[in-house]
C-alpha cells in the first residue's frame, strides 16, 4: 500500500481507518534509509528526531490497548503524573533504544491499533477518557467516529513533522520515500528517492 489512499466506494469504518493507515505508513515511511544517528538528529527549533516521532506514535497508538484494560474514571492525579512523564519520554529514543528497535514496537503497535479500530461501529457510542490539558477531567460520552477522528488528526499531525525533519535531513520528501518503499516507478511529476553517494 503507499501513501496514497484511492477513490473507492467503501464502508464509513474502511475509509476511516484508510486514512489512519495512510498517516501511520508516512510515519514510518519518513525513517526509510536512516541511521541510528540520523534518526536521533534534531534539525529544527524543537526536541524533535525522527527516532522520537516514530516512538511517540507508536505510544500513542497503543493508548487504544491501554484504554481497554483501565476503566474510564475521573483524573487521578498520581496516575495522570506517571501518565504524562511516559508521555513525554516517548518523544525521543534513549541510548539503548534503536530506530530499529522503535520500527519495531510501532508496527506491532499500528497493526493492533488498526485491528481495534476496524471493529468498530463508528456510530457507536463509547466514552473519551479525560484530558486535563484539554480542561476535561471527567470522561466525556461521544462517538467512535470522534474518536477515529482524533487519531486522524493526532498522525496527520506527527507525518507533517517528520516531512519537515526529513527534508531537513537529507532533502527526501514524502512522495520519493513512498516510491522507495513500495518500491514503484517514478514518473513526470516524482522520482524514488536514492541516497547520495558518500563522498
Amino acid at each position: 500500500m503507499s501513501l496514497t489512499v484511492t477513490p473507492a466506494v467503501r464502508s464509513e469504518i474502511d475509509e476511516l481507518t484508510s486514512y489512519v493507515e495512510q498517516q501511520l505508513r508516512a510515519i514510518r515511511t519518513s525513517a526509510y534509509g536512516l541511521t541510528d544517528e540520523q534518526a536521533r538528529v534534531t534539525p529544527c527549533a524543537s526536541a524533535l528526531s525522527i527516532g522520537g516521532i516514530v516512538k511517540h506514535c507508536a505510544y500513542v497508538a497503543d493508548g487504544w490497548r491501554r484504554r481497554r484494560t483501565q476503566e474510564p474514571g475521573p483524573v487521578d492525579p498520581q496516575a495522570f503524573a506517571e501518565t504524562a512523564q511516559a508521555f513525554m519520554a516517548s518523544f525521543a529514543l534513549t541510548d539503548q533504544e534503536s530506530i530499529t528497535d522503535a520500527l519495531a514496537d510501532f508496527d506491532a503497535a499500528a497493526e493492533r491499533l488498526l485491528c481495534d479500530l476496524r471493529a468498530l461501529d463508528p456510530d457507536a457510542e463509547v466514552l473519551e477518557p479525560p484530558a486535563p490539558w484539554d480542561g476535561r477531567f471527567e470522561p466525556t460520552p461521544t462517538r467512535a467516529r470522534y474518536a477515529i477522528l482524533h487519531e486522524i488528526e493526532e498522525f496527520a499531525r506527527h507525518a507533517g513533522h517528520a516531512d519537515i525533519i526529513r527534508e531537513q535531513l537529507d532533502g527526501a520528501d514524502a512522495g520519493g520515500l513512498d516510491l522507495a518503499v513500495t518500491g514503484r516507478p517514478g514518473n513526470d511529476f516524482i522520482r524514488p528517492w536514492t541516497p547520495e553517494p558518500k563522498a
